[in-house]
């Protein structure tokens, strides 16, 4: 089922000074820094570049998983990795063809060992850190080490001053808009269970931040 910040957002109370469209050099201060602490980052205007770029950093004959993300949904991606024309292995297909509960949680632990991990994050500091959590962990999982490379794709309205601001923004823009997105697909709670800050890659090339200059994802 596709899903979009638009789809819900007109039922939540977020802080909305937390989830704005920054200027131009708090933009170039957050891809400075986070080129310092060992990020590849590629800077993009729209929908369709971001899916360019995406695709771009993917090679024919790589596995390719993605933990939920708005974001992914909101650019094509989700559907294209489904049902587009690549030379992929797309494996959140295979995993969601599991019928037995036990085997496909085996083979979604498996998969965070992907050749390429695709998902987002809550919040990018412009000192150059990226904030992100979930209920499962599945999400974020891969993120640290388990996958081979892993493809960050986030809406610039998730730039923020400073690493204690992610992490508000992280409680009362992210968490509100996912319990929301939570109940109405699956009618349970979202929790922010498991969270990461991720501060610095240090594997030359693994971590790749694709930044939209619009509003994408929470």
């Amino acid at each position: 089922m596709s899903q979009q910040k638009s789809d819900y957002v007109s039922q939540t109370d977020i802080d909305e000074s937390l989830d704005e469209l920054p200027a131009a050099d708090a933009i170039d201060e957050a891809v400075s820094n986070l080129e310092d602490h060992g990020f590849e980052v590629v800077v993009v205007d729209s929908a369709d570049e971001a899916l360019t770029a995406v695709q771009s950093q993917i090679p024919a004959g790589a596995s390719v998983m993605n933990g939920h993300s708005t974001t992914l949904e909101e650019i094509g991606f989700v559907e294209y990795l489904s049902e587009g024309d690549h030379e992929w292995e797309s494996i959140p297909d295979q995993v969601w063809s599991i019928d037995d509960d036990e085997e496909r949680q085996a083979a979604r632990r498996e998969s965070q060992t992907a050749d390429y991990f695709l998902g987002s994050v809550n919040a990018i500091a412009r000192t150059g850190e990226l904030v992100a959590a979930d209920r499962s962990g599945s999400r974020i999982g891969a993120y640290p080490f388990a996958a081979g490379r892993v493809v960050i794709v986030s809406g610039v309205n998730k730039i923020v001053p400073t690493l204690s601001d992610a992490l508000d923004r992280l409680e009362s823009v992210a968490y509100p808009l996912e319990n929301e997105r939570a109940n109405e697909a699956y009618g349970v709670d979202s929790a922010i269970a498991k969270q990461l800050i991720f501060r610095q890659e240090l594997e030359e090339g693994r971590t790749t931040v694709v930044l939209v200059r619009d509003q994408f994802g929470y």
